[in-house]
């Protein structure tokens, strides 16, 4: 397995200021954000695309440092009721996917995303239980009329440039948790994979390592980011928390760098199933925590996750 990050984290340096940063880590690989709601602090692919030089210079700046770039993320909701929105996000999930294919990168990260109830809806409608029946209704139209034939079309578009995609499974899209994933999986394309990002199984009561289990080689990338839930707090409410992210005495659960919700024994087991189901990619860290500046938040996890990564090879070679 590599080490990398996901470079957005880096959003207010220059490309090759933040690759410096991560080569000066000891990381392996970078992950560049290429629009959708992460942005494009360091590629804009509607402009790259007709500029050879300066897809040259990405691919130079990345591998002069001994770096390679393990995806390109424009996580979005080409979904959306709001045609302006969907727009926007379909088109940089196409330049990136034609991006991807000209710097040999083979994966481009997003959400599945979420239509509104109808077609006449304002906002995303995202559907959380059964009833009333009205909500089975809405979770069966969405599938039926925009998710199923969307990403059909996408998964042959992809097949074209060789790229597969990750869908990241979060709450608030139609793909979520395992079965949502396998699901767009079954009915749209094997080149439909998974962006595993522990932290939102965390909070939603699943166990990451049941889930990977699951998937298996539909996981395609890896977040490394982590949750802590509160007792109290998810005790009283519940974890559907809708507190804004800064309320974090308020809130039910909130994001945490990775050790800092679960243990190492929980992460180390984490890793450990992610080799048994045979992947052997990139761990890219992704960094939202709100009690750590970005420069603390990057430090603590990459000392965390080297090593438990280096344990791991270590307890493979020994069982070699």
């Amino acid at each position: 397995m590599k080490l990398g990050v996901f470079a957005v984290l880096f959003g207010q340096e220059s490309l090759e200021g933040a690759l410096d940063r991560i080569k000066a880590a000891g990381l392996d690989c970078v992950e560049i954000g290429t629009g959708g709601y992460p942005g494009k602090a360091h590629v804009a692919p509607e402009t790259v695309l007709a500029n050879e030089a300066e897809i040259e210079r990405i691919r130079r700046a990345v591998a002069d440092r001994g770096l390679a770039i393990s995806a390109l993320s424009c996580h979005g909701n080409p979904l959306h009721p709001n045609k302006a929105i969907a727009k926007q996000h379909h088109e940089d999930f196409v330049n990136t996917v034609k991006l991807a294919a000209k710097l040999g990168v083979d994966t481009v990260i997003t959400f599945s995303g979420c239509p509104g109830d109808s077609d006449d809806a304002k906002y995303p409608n995202w559907t959380t239980c059964a009833w009333p029946p009205d909500f089975l209704e809405i979770a069966e139209w969405q599938w039926r009329e925009k998710v199923i034939p969307y990403w059909k079309e996408q998964s042959a578009f992809c097949k074209q440039y060789g790229v597969k995609v990750a869908i990241e499974a979060h709450p608030g899209f139609v793909v979520y948790n395992a079965e949502t994933a396998l699901r767009l999986r079954e009915q749209c394309g094997e080149n439909i994979g998974v962006n595993f990002d522990p932290s939102h199984m965390f909070w939603q009561g699943m166990d990451p390592v049941e889930v990977i289990k699951v998937l298996g080689d539909a996981i395609f990338h890896f977040h490394a980011k982590d949750t802590r839930v509160d007792p109290r707090n998810a005790a009283l409410n519940g974890v559907l928390d809708t507190k804004p992210y800064a309320d974090e005495l308020g809130r039910s659960w909130i994001f945490r760098t990775v050790g800092y919700g679960h243990d190492e024994n929980v992460w180390r087991e984490i890793i450990s199933t992610l080799r048994k189901v045979g992947y052997d990619g990139v761990i890219s860290i992704e960094h939202e925590d709100s009690l750590m500046s970005v420069n603390e938040g990057f430090t603590k996890a990459v000392e965390f996750l080297k090593g438990l990564i280096i344990r791991e090879k270590a307890g493979e070679m020994w069982w070699a």
